[in-house]
């Protein structure tokens, strides 16, 4: 038979061994615990091959989104040809959206504060008789000045005179055998200046008339 002491001695050992087991279960469940978590977290994050499909497609969708000022098709398209081989001093062309602009420097059309249009003038619009002819669209006919001031009895303003100069544009077009109805004048004094009143050069390329052709629209 075994003594007391003995006894003793096996009865601490075993009370030992429970004590390191149960620490080892905690520890383990613990360790259960976070993987568990980690395999959640990796559940949840969207991996590289899911993201590279839903950006494709973003892409692609915008790719099909029109774009202000993109891929509209300019009203004036039609123009293009006819104008590619005008070259008269003084007249430049601009296209835009909403037609082709002629644009014509007023010392070429008019003597200084008059809206006669000179004979010189009337040469250069009869050269773009033959464009403005053909043309179907309607043709606006724009007077601009400089900012310099105007005060004589038949032109008090800048308005008055821009207007009578585009008028006198349009008169001559009708002589040519254009429709009225495809004409308008428009004066806008010293509204819309292309460069600073500030310097001469600003003030003679602010002095302009300008004939936007706008193709109808069908």
């Amino acid at each position: 038979m075994l003594d007391r002491d003995t006894l003793h001695l096996l009865e601490q050992n075993a009370g030992s061994t429970e004590a390191d087991d149960g620490w080892t279960t905690s520890y383990l469940d613990v360790l259960t615990l976070l993987l568990t978590l980690f395999v959640l977290l990796l559940a949840l994050t969207p991996t590289g091959s899911s993201d590279a499909p839903a950006e494709s497609a973003s892409v692609a969708s915008l790719e099909n989104v029109p774009l202000p000022g993109h891929g509209l098709k300019p009203l004036n398209a039609g123009l293009a040809p006819r104008i590619e081989q005008l070259d008269i001093p003084g007249v430049s062309v601009t296209q835009g959206q909403s037609g082709v602009t002629l644009r014509i420097d007023d010392s070429l059309l008019f003597d200084s504060g008059q809206a006669a249009l000179t004979a010189q003038g009337q040469g250069v619009i009869d050269h773009l008789g033959a464009l403005l002819t053909d043309f179907d669209g309607e043709i606006s006919v724009e007077g601009h000045t400089d900012d310099v001031p105007i005060a004589t009895a038949r032109f008090p303003s800048n308005w008055e005179l821009s207007s009578a100069r585009a008028i006198a544009v349009v008169r001559f077009l009708e002589r040519q055998g254009l429709e009225a109805s495809r004409l308008r004048a428009v004066g806008y004094a010293d509204t819309r200046p292309m460069a600073s009143n500030a310097t001469i050069d600003g003030r003679r390329a602010n002095r302009r008339v300008e004939l936007l052709l706008r193709q109808a629209v069908p």
